[in-house]
C-alpha cells in the first residue's frame, strides 16, 4: 500500500482538534444519562408498569419521528448565514435548551405537585422529552457537521475524530462509572433517589455548558469552510440524502451497529444488579472499559497508516463478536471473564465508531462530487437520527425486557432465576450481535469510498474549484458520469 504524504499541521488545526474535541465531554455525559439511564431512573421513582410501558413507547415514537426532523434541522443549519458562521449559533442554542430539558427530565414533578395524576405524569414526560430530543438534535447536528469543514484531509479528520471520540468517552464513562456512587451519596444527603437523580443531572448539564463554551470560543473556522453557497432548496435537501447512495448505505450500517451497541450498554447496570448480583461492580467495570476504548481510539490513527480502513473494520468486528460470545457464557462467580470480554468488545466498538464518523465525513465530499453541492449539516443530520434510532430500539428492548422479567421496583440483589436470566441475556447479547453482524455485511458489500476513491474525489473537487463549475447544471448529467466512473472502479476484494 502506497503511503500518502500528509501536509504539516497548521497552528489553527492543532488548536481546533483540541477545542473541538473537548466540547464532546459534556454532550456525551448528557446523552449517556438520557439514553442509558432514563429507563433505570423511571424504575426507581415508583411508577406503575402501565405508565412505564406508555412512557417507553412514547420515547421510542419520538425517536422514530426524528427521522423526519433531524434532516430538516440539517437543512436549517446549512442555510444559516451569520457573522459567527452556520454552526456556532445552533451549537449554543441547542446546548442551552437541551441542558434545561435534561434537568426537567430528571425532575420528578410529583415532588412539586404531589397530587399529580398518572395521566399528567405521562404528559409531562412526553412534552419534556420531545423538547429535549429536538434541542439536543440542533446542537448535535451543528456540532458534528463541523468535522468535514475543519479539514479536507483524511488523516487530519482521523486526528480530529479520534480526539473528539476520546473526550466523548471521558464524558460517557464518567456518567456510567460515577452514576451509582455519586447518586447514592446524593440520595443519603437529599433524602431519596428522586432528588439524587436530579442533582446528578445537574452535574452533567453544568459540564455540558462549560465545555461547549470551549468549542464556541476556541474553534477557528477555516476560510475554505466559510465559502458561500447558494440557499439549499427542499429539492436539493432531498437529493443530498436520497441521491447520495454511499451516505444511505453507511447510514444503514451505522444504525444497525448503534442498535446493537446501545442495547447492550443500556442493560449494563441491570446486569450487575440482577444477574451478577453486585451493582457496585458496574462502576469498576465501566472504568476498565473506558480505558480500553481510549487506548483503542488512540491506536486507530496509527494503525490506519499501515492498514486500510476496511481491514481495521473487519478486525474490530471480529473482536466484538468474540467478546460477545465470552460475555454470554461468562460465569457470574468471578469478574475475570466478564472483564476480559468487556475489554475485547469495547476495543473493537471504539474503533468501529471512529471509522463510522470518518465514513460519514467522507460522504460529504462524495455528495459534493456527485451532486455539485456541499451539504455537510444535512449529511451529518443522519448521525443523531442513527443514534436516536439505536437508542429508541434499545429503549424499547430494555423497557419491554424489564417489564417481562420483573425489574420494575425489584430490589437490588434479588437475582433473576434461570428462565428470566436466559430472556435477559438473549435481549442483551443475541439480538445486538445479530444487528452488528448485519451492519458489517452491508458495509462490506455496498460501501465503496476507500482511500484511493476518496483521493480521486478530492482531486476532482480541487480541479473544479480551480475553474471547472462546481454546481448542478441542467446540461450535465452528473449521475450518468458517476455511474460510469463507479462501475469502472477496481474492486479491492476481500482484505
Amino acid at each position: 500500500m502506497t503511503s500518502v504524504a500528509v501536509p504539516e499541521m497548521s497552528a489553527a488545526f492543532r488548536k481546533n482538534r483540541w477545542t473541538f474535541g473537548l466540547g464532546t465531554i459534556g454532550r456525551d455525559m448528557v446523552y449517556t444519562l438520557v439514553s442509558m439511564f432514563l429507563i433505570v431512573y423511571l424504575t426507581q421513582i415508583d411508577i406503575s408498569n402501565r405508565d412505564l410501558g406508555i412512557i417507553t413507547g412514547i420515547i421510542v415514537a419520538f425517536r422514530v419521528l426524528d427521522a423526519v426532523t433531524d434532516p430538516l434541522i440539517g437543512m436549517l443549519v446549512d442555510n444559516t448565514r451569520t457573522r459567527w458562521g452556520k454552526h456556532k449559533p445552533w451549537i449554543l442554542f441547542g446546548a442551552l435548551l437541551s441542558g434545561g430539558m435534561t434537568l426537567l427530565l430528571f425532575h420528578d414533578p410529583r415532588l412539586t405537585w404531589p397530587g399529580m395524576s398518572s395521566a399528567m405524569l405521562v404528559t409531562y414526560f412526553t412534552i419534556v422529552f420531545f423538547f429535549w430530543s429536538t434541542t439536543y438534535a440542533l446542537n448535535d447536528i451543528a456540532y458534528w457537521s463541523y468535522v468535514p469543514e475543519l479539514s479536507s484531509d483524511q488523516k487530519e479528520r482521523e486526528s480530529i475524530g479520534s480526539k473528539a471520540r476520546i473526550f466523548s468517552l471521558v464524558g460517557l464513562f464518567f456518567v456510567v462509572a460515577a452514576n451509582e456512587p455519586i447518586r447514592n451519596m446524593f440520595a443519603t444527603r437529599f433524602g431519596g433517589q428522586q432528588q439524587a437523580w436530579f442533582w446528578f443531572a445537574m452535574i452533567t448539564v453544568v459540564v455540558l455548558w462549560i465545555f461547549q463554551a470551549v468549542t464556541l470560543f476556541g474553534v477557528t473556522e477555516p476560510e475554505v469552510a466559510a465559502e458561500d453557497q447558494s440557499h439549499t432548496t427542499f429539492r436539493q435537501f432531498l437529493n443530498a440524502i436520497v441521491k447520495n447512495d454511499q451516505l444511505l448505505f453507511i447510514a444503514i450500517a451505522m444504525a444497525l451497529f448503534m442498535i446493537g451497541y446501545t442495547t447492550t450498554t443500556s442493560f449494563g447496570l441491570f446486569y450487575f444488579q440482577f444477574v451478577y448480583g453486585d451493582g457496585n461492580m458496574f462502576s469498576i467495570f465501566a472504568i476498565v472499559l473506558g480505558v480500553s476504548q481510549v487506548l483503542s481510539l488512540m491506536a486507530v490513527p496509527h494503525v490506519a497508516k499501515r492498514l486500510p480502513r476496511k481491514t481495521i473494520y473487519l478486525i474490530a468486528t471480529i473482536l466484538v463478536v468474540l467478546g460477545y460470545v465470552i460475555f454470554y457464557f461468562a460465569p457470574t462467580t468471578t469478574m475475570l471473564f466478564i472483564g476480559i470480554s468487556g475489554v475485547i468488545i469495547f476495543v473493537g466498538q471504539a474503533a468501529i465508531q471512529l471509522l463510522m464518523l470518518m465514513f460519514l465525513a467522507d460522504t460529504v465530499d462524495y455528495g459534493q462530487w456527485k451532486l455539485g453541492r456541499r451539504n455537510d449539516s444535512v449529511t451529518f443530520s443522519l448521525q443523531p437520527f442513527i443514534n436516536k434510532a439505536g437508542g429508541a430500539i434499545a429503549t424499547g428492548v430494555v423497557g419491554a425486557t424489564a417489564i417481562w422479567v420483573g425489574l420494575n421496583g425489584r430490589a437490588e440483589g434479588d437475582l433473576l432465576n434461570s428462565q428470566e436470566a436466559f430472556i435477559f441475556k438473549m435481549a442483551m447479547f443475541a439480538f445486538p450481535l445479530l444487528c452488528i453482524l448485519v451492519g458489517f455485511l452491508i458495509y462490506r458489500s455496498k460501501y465503496r469510498i476507500d482511500e484511493q476513491f476518496f483521493a480521486q474525489i478530492r482531486s476532482d473537487l480541487d480541479a473544479r474549484a480551480g475553474g471547472v463549475p462546481n454546481a448542478e447544471s441542467e446540461h450535465t448529467d452528473i449521475d450518468a458520469t458517476l455511474a460510469a466512473s463507479t462501475l469502472n472502479l477496481p474492486d479491492p476484494g476481500p482484505m
